[in-house]
């Protein structure tokens, strides 16, 4: 009796919603996974107009909780939170509006406070990043937001500033300490939802003096003791710590210390250079996420991409043409995300099996 050979891969076809219910799976790990909903765009996404408004589609929905929506639909895990970053100028309503909208889509929401326009170093501008800052602390506050998150240590790609050193280093460290001690205690954080504050350095160019993991922990260190404790964390993005000057020995080293002394912060999944596809990564998120993982501390984790061709970023295209690199090889920037996601959470998973994190 002859044996009916078996259909060839040409032969078998799956429709797109049978697909995504056998590659479904969920996470194992105790980590919140969630997204920097950065893909949907700054400029048309999530920076508001001249009348403090979040951009809009066809229909009126605000186009980053659309993104969401889509990414939700297309992930072939679940999502637990989105970190949202927050704009000057947002009128309260909308920031209002769009955090529900996220809360809505089962997600926890964490906010990253932007400024902008002033430099945060200098103490003639204290009052300016001050008056950036605290709108979003107190959005943090009527939200119950328990994470906030910032860049608010240096003027972003002001290549004029130098890199400061020495005695200039430690007085940039110094009065960002007093700006943020001053933040947290006019915003009235003390006693409130908000649990952590969570600073990310950016790497050489973008920024010129905070642009490593030890540069960052310096100051955190140096605001935690102005506050009385450990409420300040270093943000580990595994992009900015492989742009910069440090190499992966270097940061695994500081991160074990920083989560020693409490203060390592979450974690984003991001590529360095492109911040695109994690296929363009070489490594970084990988080791560096193990590490953090094996800390016991590791909390939160994010998949964070941007866009290639963001109006906003047009200034770090022209930094470094890399940064520019279409990565999507074919894939919408949700089905991009959403690879990542799953990437991502398969090592969390692993994690698990392999004893480095606490199961669910």
């Amino acid at each position: 009796m002859t044996k009916k050979a078996a259909p060839s891969s040409k032969e078998i076809s799956f429709s797109e919603d049978t697909r995504r219910m056998m590659n479904d799976f969920s996470l194992k790990a105790k980590v919140e996974l969630g997204v920097v909903p950065t893909h949907a765009k700054f400029v048309g996404g999530v920076v508001p107009d001249e009348n403090g408004r979040m951009p809009r589609n066809s229909s009126g929905e605000m186009v980053v909780v659309e993104a969401l929506r889509d990414l939700i639909d297309c992930s072939p895990v679940g999502l637990d939170a989105v970190q949202l970053s927050v704009f000057p100028g947002t009128l309260d309503e909308e920031l209002d509006a769009v955090i529900e909208a996220f809360k809505e889509l089962g997600l926890i929401v964490h906010l990253v406070m932007m400024v902008g326009g002033a430099d945060p170093m200098n103490p003639d501008d204290e009052d300016a990043v001050v008056a950036q800052l605290l709108p979003s602390l107190e959005a943090a506050k009527r939200h119950g937001v328990v994470h906030v998150a910032s860049t608010s240590i240096e003027q972003w790609l002001d290549a004029g500033a130098g890199r400061r050193d020495g005695a200039d280093f430690e007085a940039a460290v110094a009065q960002l300490a007093k700006l943020h001690a001053r933040a947290y205690r006019e915003a009235g954080l003390e006693d409130s939802c908000v649990k952590a504050w969570h600073i990310e350095f950016l790497r050489p160019g973008e920024f010129n003096t905070f642009t490593d993991l030890g540069r960052a922990w310096t100051f955190v260190k140096a605001a935690n003791e102005l506050v009385g404790k450990s409420f300040f964390k270093c943000l580990i993005d595994a992009a900015h710590c492989g742009d910069s000057d440090l190499d992966i020995p270097a940061n695994e080293a500081l991160i074990r210390e920083m989560a020693a002394a409490g203060d390592m912060g979450l974690f984003h999944a991001s590529a360095k250079t492109t911040r695109g596809c994690l296929s363009t990564d070489d490594g970084w998120v990988g080791a560096l996420l193990a590490t953090c993982a094996e800390t016991g501390n590791l909390e939160q984790v994010f998949v964070e991409m941007f866009c290639h061709d963001d109006v906003a970023l047009a200034p770090l295209r022209e930094l470094d043409p890399r940064h520019g690199v279409d990565t999507c090889d074919g894939r919408t920037y949700t089905q991009v995300v959403a690879d990542g996601l799953e990437s991502v959470a398969r090592r969390l998973n692993n994690f698990v099996v392999r004893g480095k994190l606490e199961a669910r």
